[in-house]
């Protein structure tokens, strides 16, 4: 393969590896809690995007950089939601039900 589907191949594999966070991110905002979600495995993720991400800089690989620097904002964002929720930012009389059908 040439250097532009290469790169293509990589952005599109990394705009779907993205995109997969929105909707964990959406349910959190939606009920209000991320309980269910463990800390050690987004830390975890978060550290591991991160070095990919020096990696990807490292290389001058554009598809691994733009990727891992968008993963890694949904993954901080998640890791901040569950904090806020947890130490009992965004609570109140109208907040919804919890989702059951995760």
């Amino acid at each position: 393969m040439t250097a532009v589907p290469v790169d293509t191949l990589g952005l599109a594999a990394g705009t779907l590896t993205t995109i997969a966070f929105v909707p964990q991110i959406v349910r959190i905002v939606r009920v209000r809690h991320a309980d269910d979600l463990s800390w050690w495995t987004f830390g975890t993720f978060a550290l591991g995007v991160a070095l990919w991400l020096v990696y990807g800089l490292e290389l001058h690989a554009v598809p691994i950089i733009v990727a891992n620097v968008a993963t890694l904002g949904l993954a901080l964002v998640i890791l901040v939601l569950k904090w806020w929720y947890r130490s009992g930012g965004g609570h109140d009389a109208q907040a919804p039900a919890r989702d059951r059908a995760h």
